[in-house]
């Protein structure tokens, strides 16, 4: 029998596609722009499977930015702080970024 392989990228556009589809529905529950309260059903169903799409690929672009312009080396006068801020920011920050766009411009492309 022959193992497969799961590339870094696939674990990375799964990780943020959860995120994505958490960001939809904790917006559908949470908001109050009229536009989502007016959607149906097929409407909502059908955003969530574009928003999820789009914020998917918007984590891929934001990791694909993070490789591209992560600092090798960092200074810092604000102490131990100060590093962990820019360690954590560097390790998921763009990818952040870019699910948060990625799905409220899925979202206002289809309830918009």
């Amino acid at each position: 029998m022959e193992e497969q392989q799961v590339s870094e990228w696939q674990v990375s556009a799964a990780i943020w596609g959860v995120v994505a589809l958490g960001l939809v529905i904790f917006n559908y529950v949470y908001s109050t722009a009229p536009e989502i309260l007016a959607a149906g059903f097929w409407a909502k169903s059908f955003a969530l499977i574009v928003a999820t799409v789009t914020g998917t690929v918007g984590a891929l672009i934001g990791d694909s930015i993070r490789r591209f312009a992560m600092p090798s080396g960092f200074f810092t006068t604000g102490g131990m702080g100060s590093i962990i801020w820019m360690k954590l920011f560097w390790m998921i920050g763009p990818q952040t970024i870019g699910v948060v766009i990625g799905t409220f411009v899925g979202l206002a492309i289809i309830l918009g």
